[in-house]
């Protein structure tokens, strides 16, 4: 039994109900709960079946000054002046490429926004090559597992364009070449981040999507061996409804980055540790105090223990943050570290709320334990 599974990133439930996405072909479906966190959360937990705080990636950066591997950069950060330069995106591109190449970098590297002075105490999770064998050591990925199992694989190169990934799939199902394949598109929420809920824009390209698929499936019937067939997502896209300015109120409040206390700022979540405390201790210190208090009247809430063990990003080490500020469905942190201006869509958002669920759409019926993204490792690594 040959089994494909097709990662179309961000084509999530509302927007499978909304066009109707091949209800003929893959007439078994399944809305699913996106795991909590971005794409650079979902992928690991997609590759290993583990949560974040198992396999260790919730946002690309940490505060982590001993694990820094940023720690030269100290030398390099007084001289990137003036810094409205170094802000620029076109500029941050080419600065990213240039620090992923000097320190070796296998995997995704992006600076986006976060100050170039902070790096030297801030970890980086995606050093290396997340779908390759030993990508996610010590936990094992979908290529571990599907190697030691002795299939013949097809893992997709995330480097190529979704075209020629979908073409060499196609071409090694004729040949029946392999036995299992995980065939991945990132285009779809580049789309959706500028576009969402515009039709003119996104329908054509479901559309083609669809077509793709069925080209896939044609490609399987003329490798005459019997197969299974399922596109599943990570997550959807919610509308921009708002914005908030964190480093603005953190300002105001008179805190200072690095000594009272230390933060990670994406697009949907403010993450915090707290420098200015005896380690251990449960009492509030100054910084918390007076962090929480300028982030009251913000739309959203704090996430309490509970909802994070839930969500499978607590850990006892602290390492996502000693607390985290959610923001409601739609509601952009701007400026934060990911970049200073809002999108028309983002996801990152509870994920309860119907814009973030996810899709699993398929040939063959959805086993019930099939409920989370984190679920369907089970699925693709059962002989």
């Amino acid at each position: 039994m040959v089994k494909v599974f097709v990662f179309i990133d961000a084509l999530g439930w509302e927007q499978v109900e909304k066009y109707d996405f091949l209800r003929d072909l893959l007439p078994n479906r399944r809305k699913i709960e996106m795991q909590f966190g971005y794409s650079c959360t979902a992928i690991p937990t997609i590759l290993t079946g583990k949560r974040p705080s198992e396999h260790g990636h919730l946002a690309f950066y940490d505060y982590a000054p001993e694990k820094s591997p940023f720690a030269k950069m100290r030398f390099l950060a007084p001289l990137l002046r003036p810094k409205s330069f170094w802000r620029r995106g076109r500029v941050r591109n080419q600065l990213s490429k240039l620090i992923k190449k000097l320190y070796g970098f296998t995997g995704y590297f992006q600076l986006y926004g976060v100050p170039i002075e902070r790096l030297p105490k801030l970890d980086y999770c995606e050093k290396t090559d997340l779908f390759v064998p030993g990508g996610l050591a010590p936990v094992k990925n979908l290529a571990d597992v599907w190697g030691e199992q002795g299939h013949r694989y097809l893992i997709s190169n995330w480097r190529l364009p979704e075209s020629e990934n979908f073409r060499v799939a196609a071409e090694a199902f004729r040949k029946g070449e392999v036995d299992r394949a995980f065939v991945y598109s990132a285009a779809f929420d580049a789309l959706q981040h500028d576009n969402v809920g515009r039709d003119v824009t996104l329908r054509p390209k479901v559309d083609k999507y669809a077509e793709t698929v069925r080209g896939l499936h044609r490609a399987l019937v003329e490798g005459g061996r019997p197969f299974e067939l399922t596109v599943f997502s990570d997550h959807g896209m919610t509308p921009l409804r708002g914005t908030v300015d964190a480093p603005a109120a953190l300002s105001a409040a008179g805190l200072v980055w690095g000594e009272d206390y230390a933060s990670a700022i994406d697009s949907t979540m403010a993450r915090f540790w707290w420098l200015d405390g005896a380690p251990g201790s449960s009492r509030p210190t100054a910084a918390e105090e007076k962090v929480k208090k300028a982030f009251e009247g913000f739309p959203g809430h704090w996430l309490t223990e509970e909802e994070m063990k839930y969500h499978g990003i607590w850990r006892e080490d602290c390492k996502f943050g000693d607390a985290i500020f959610l923001a409601d469905a739609g509601v952009q942190f701007i400026p934060s570290d990911m970049g200073v201006k809002p999108l028309n869509g983002m996801h990152g958002f509870d994920p309860a709320d119907k814009d973030s669920c996810a899709a699993w759409l398929s040939t063959a019926p959805v086993p019930e334990s099939v409920r989370r993204v984190c679920d369907y490792f089970s699925v693709m690594t059962e002989e």
